[in-house]
Order: C-alpha cells, then structure tokens, then sequence
C-alpha cells in the first residue's frame, strides 16, 4: 500500500468547532502522519457540509445570509485545524461548484439509470438530523434520541433512491468482508439497520421541495427540488480526489481508483447509518466500489455521562483548551484516553491525572533526568560511544514496541499504539533507576558514559515513534539534537545517528500540571 486516503465527516456549520470535531479530525492526522512516516504518500481529506435546514435557521438567527454565515463558521473550521497545527492536504466545501457539479452528475446518472423515483412520504422529521426517524429511533419521550426533540410529523412529494434495490448486495458484501466497518460491533449494528431497512421497505429520500427549501444543489432533473442533504454531503468523499476526473464525465480510474481503492473513512458513531447503510448502496448504484472502511469511534462524554456537543452545551473550545496545555498535549491526552470505538470521559481531572502520568512523570523525566546527568558529566552525546549492557535488552524492547505499533496504527487503535511506546518508556525508567548513574558517576564513570549515551539513543528512537502524536514538541527536540535515523522507525538502538555534541540547554517537554481551583 503506497498510497492512503484518510477522510474525517465534513462538518455541518450549524455551530462551531468542538472537542468531538477535533479528537476526529486530530485522529485522521495521527493517522495520516503514521503513514507519511511509513514512507507513504497521503491524501487527507476534512471540510464543511453547508447546506440543509439548519443552516438556514442558523444564519438567520444570526441575521446573515445563508452564504455569509457558511462562508464564515467554514473559516472557523480552517483556522482552528491550523491553529492546533494539523495538516489536511484537502479542505472541501458543498458549496464549491467542483462540487455541486459532481452531485448533479451523479444524480442524473442515477436517475437515467431508473434508480431515482418520485414519491409521497409521511414521516417524523428531525430537523437536527436532517432525516425522517424511525420509531425505533425515538426514546421513550417520542423524542429523537441525539438531539432530544419531537421530530415534526411532515408529508410531501420527493424523490426517493431505490436504496432497497442495493441493500441486498451491500449486505452480502458486508456478510464476506467484515473489516468495511470497524470495531466489529459496528459492523453488527450496520448488518441489524439493513435487516431494519430490508423488512420495512424503506428506500431514501433524496430531495427536498424549494417551497419548503431552497438552500441546497437543485436536482438536475426537477428544478422544484434541492438535493437532501446525504446525497450531497456523502459524495464530497469522491468530488474530492476527481470524480469524474474527464471532460466527458466517464470517471478515469487509472487516476480516480489510485485514491478511491484505498479510501478511509473515520467518523463518530452518531452517523454510523448514513455512513454504513446509505453511502454504501450509493457507490453501487454509481458503479464505484464501496470504501476499504469505515472506522467508527464512541462520544466524549462530559458530566453525567451525557455526550459533548454544542446542542447539549457541554461542549469544550479545543483552541482555548489547547491555549492551556499546548497543542501536543491535547492531542496526547484525545489520542490515549480514548479506546477507539467506545465511549471517554472528559474531565479536567482526568485530563490532568492522564498529562501528568505519561508525559510530565514518564516521559519528560526520562528526557529532562537523562540529558541533565549528559550535560553534567559532560560524557555526551557521543556516536562513537559503545553499548551499554542494558542495550539488548532495551533492542529487544524497541522490536517488540516496532511490531506492536505498526499492528494497532493499522488498526486505528491509537491508544494501544501508544501503550505500546509508554511501555517502553517505562522500561527506560526502570533502567535509570535499577543503574542509578548518580551513583555510577562516582564509581565507574566510564561504564556511566555507556549507559547515558545508550539511553540517549534509546530516548530518540521513542521520540521517533511519537511524532504522529506530539509532533511539535518531538520535532523540536529530535532536530535540537540532530538526530537520525536509518531508518523511518528504527527497531535498534545502532539504527539512530546524531553528531558529537556538547549540551548547553533544550526545551523542557511536559511540566507537571495542577487543577484549577475554584475561585
């Protein structure tokens, strides 16, 4: 695999940027960095969904137009991936006309394909979702489970996607290939809504009358109607990477597929169903293969175990939080606290417990102790320096730490990848302690020069592997010291180079925190 495709939901405007689109979006960039360090070529993929009903009610609750209010809370979006330094080499609008003009092709494809019909529904409609709800889909309240409001009982004419028609395929696909949507229990909620879908005869909705909204794609074939907001959000995944990539709108796959082949979605369980059910069936029905996977993550959940979003008002400012405690350090904390897939707790208490703990204790000792006793003993860095008796044991650990984090990086499971280096680091802790070079320096200072410059190695290779994670602070410390490495992550202590060197001062990594008290 020399090429990978890394996508984050593109986010409605409703509202601004929270926690929960920044732990996605800064996932796809762990990810993304992983593999740039692999030596692979990345495509990375976020942007803004702007059209819909709330978007409407949105701006003029703010007294904009539409397109003034999208324009500016898109901007919020940009400006805060890049203030917390992340990288996507793509940031896609629905109101870009590269787009509108691939919804309305796709469309019309459909459509001369006899898979689009008109029809009259009746159904209950969360304007929140933007959809028509199930009654399955409600709480005991009548209410709409995630938004917490009594949809609208509405009736009218629309255009519906023969979805029934491909339901059938996708879920024998989905039967033959389980790894399209992981963890596997959301592979198993896919299979149950298709049987759902299946039984109940439901095929989607795909537009919505201009009397009731205009702000949207106008279907190609009725100009009465706009595009319901899936079928024009959901495409932006191949808009992006050049669909149709021809003047004559055939799609050239020699260029298109280099991309789509190895395409990953990353998305939060709330819109698992348009994702694994609705997007799915659409790629058949345009005769695209469907996605190498969908990988799904849990909420982060605030006080009383409720989900962190700005309709709940529980949400938190990822820029303001990381103004606090550093870019590097929210990441850590978004990327370890959360076992992938399932739900985490977010608590100032937590975070601090989990900063202070694995950054300030574990790793920013090992640094700050390691190269103070260097600059002290005045023995280092020095390449030439021979291996310490502890450098096997430690070889043996940087093998096992190699293959266990390149296992769960594939797999999306971040926090384990990142065990799996803590262990390490652990390890190194360990060494420090069971040595004491405070003690060596006075006894045998030759075997004391040994052990520091092997830690030092051993230091710089954890380093290495931490850059997807704490790419700030990892880049400034391994360039300060002009570290290399044979190779892009090395699985020995000999694989790591640096000159011969005279420390004077490095930037602390991690300082411990403490919690805000209450005034």
């Amino acid at each position: 695999m020399k090429k990978v495709f890394i996508t984050t939901p593109i986010y409605y405007v409703n509202a601004r940027p929270h926690i929960g689109h920044a732990y996605t979006t800064i996932a796809c960039d762990t990810w993304a960095r992983y593999q740039r360090l692999q030596g692979r070529e990345v495509k990375f993929l976020t942007g803004t969904d702007e059209h819909g009903d709330k978007i409407v009610k949105a701006a003029a609750a703010e007294g904009k137009t539409p397109a003034a209010y999208c324009d500016e809370i898109s901007g919020a979006f940009k400006n805060t991936w890049a203030k917390l330094g992340l990288t996507p080499d793509d940031f896609i609008r629905t109101t870009e006309g590269r787009h509108k003009k691939v919804v309305q092709q796709i469309l019309q494809k459909i459509y001369d394909a006899g898979d689009i019909y008109a029809g009259e529904y009746s159904g209950k409609y969360c304007f929140g979702c933007e959809r028509y709800l199930t009654d399955k889909e409600l709480n005991d309240k009548g209410e709409c489970e995630i938004h917490l409001t009594v949809p609208q009982v509405i009736s009218e004419k629309n255009y519906f996607f023969r979805m029934q028609k491909y339901l059938p395929i996708w879920k024998d696909m989905l039967l033959k290939n389980r790894s399209y949507v992981e963890p596997q229990g959301y592979c198993n909620e896919v299979l149950g809504t298709i049987d759902e879908l299946i039984k109940n005869g439901e095929d989607l909705s795909i537009s919505r009358p201009k009397t009731r909204l205009e702000w949207g794609i106008e279907i190609p074939f009725d100009t009465d109607y706009v595009t319901y907001v899936w079928f024009d959000a959901l495409i932006n995944y191949v808009t992006a990477i050049g669909y149709p990539s021809t003047g004559s709108g055939q799609v050239d796959f020699d260029s298109f597929n280099d991309w789509w082949s190895v395409s990953h979605h990353m998305i939060a369980k709330d819109i698992l169903k348009p994702h694994g059910v609705y997007w799915p069936t659409m790629l058949i029905a345009m005769g695209l293969p469907v996605y190498k996977r969908l990988s799904v993550h849990g909420y982060w959940l605030g006080f009383a175990d409720q989900k962190m979003s700005k309709s709940l008002g529980n949400a938190k400012d990822p820029v303001e939080l990381a103004g606090k405690i550093g870019n590097d350090a929210l990441r850590f904390f978004l990327m370890r606290e959360m076992n992938f897939g399932s739900d985490a707790r977010f608590s100032e208490e937590i975070m601090v417990n989990r900063l202070n703990a694995n950054l300030a204790n574990d790793l920013g000792n090992l640094v700050q102790r390691t190269l103070s006793m260097l600059k002290k003993y005045e023995c280092g860095p020095n390449p030439d320096s021979a291996a310490h008796a502890s450098a096997a044991g430690i070889d043996a650990s940087l093998k096992t730490m190699h293959a266990d984090y390149q296992k769960y990086f594939e797999n999306f499971e971040f926090h384990n990848a990142i065990e799996a280096v803590s262990v390490v680091i652990r390890s190194l802790n360990k060494v420090v302690d069971d040595y004491k070079p405070w003690s060596l320096a006075k006894e045998n200072m030759a075997d004391c020069a040994l052990l520091l410059n092997t830690l030092f190695r051993a230091i710089s290779a954890v380093l290495i592997y931490l850059r997807p994670v704490l790419p700030e602070k990892t880049e400034a410390l391994l360039g300060l010291l002009q570290v290399t490495s044979a190779s892009a992550l090395p699985q020995s202590l000999g694989e790591i180079g640096f000159p011969a060197q005279k420390l004077d001062t490095w930037p602390m990594l991690f300082a411990r925190m403490e919690l805000d008290k209450p005034a």
